[in-house]
């Protein structure tokens, strides 16, 4: 089985209900969720006159692919009702394939490790949480040191719900 790390992320209707339906989905089609972070909120980045986001990060185990597991997330976000009218505009549900596998993987419409996970702090926060020693196989950095190479002025530090 792969090991695999997911961000996600929502910042309309029910943010937590809509996280936690995403979970439950994972597991309703045979992925094991092995540890998922504490939700955390977080203003919005790139468009920012929008609500702000719920996000968390979850560590998966999976006999699935990555693009099988790409696939899978997608349809779990329609069916939670995703509409992707906008890029970086709101949405009821993203969720984002961060690692898988120790792997780099380059195709279309598939990137892993996560092109901009090293960049975004509500993504690496989350993830740092449950696995700080993860490794981004392109970067050759734990989680727990990307985020400290963050600068700290770094845009949308996280404010966790309790």
């Amino acid at each position: 089985m792969a090991r695999a790390y997911i961000g996600l992320g929502s910042n309309l209707g029910d943010r937590e209900g809509c996280l936690r339906a995403a979970l439950q989905a994972l597991r309703d089609a045979g992925v094991v969720i092995l540890r998922t972070s504490r939700f955390v909120e977080t203003l919005p980045v790139g468009k920012t006159d929008q609500p702000d986001f719920l996000n968390a990060a979850a560590e998966l185990r999976t006999d699935l692919s990555a693009r099988e597991l790409l696939d899978l997330l997608l349809r779990i976000e329609s069916s939670l009702g995703r509409v992707r009218a906008e890029r970086w505009g709101p949405r009821t549900l993203d969720l984002d394939l961060l690692l898988y596998d120790g792997e780099v993987i380059r195709e279309t419409g598939l990137e892993v490790p996560h092109p901009r996970m090293h960049e975004r702090r509500f993504v690496l926060e989350p993830l740092a949480e449950i696995a700080p020693d993860a490794r981004h196989p392109a970067l050759g950095k734990s989680v727990a040191q990307l985020l400290r190479d963050l600068d700290f002025d770094t845009p949308n530090p996280g404010r966790y719900s309790p």
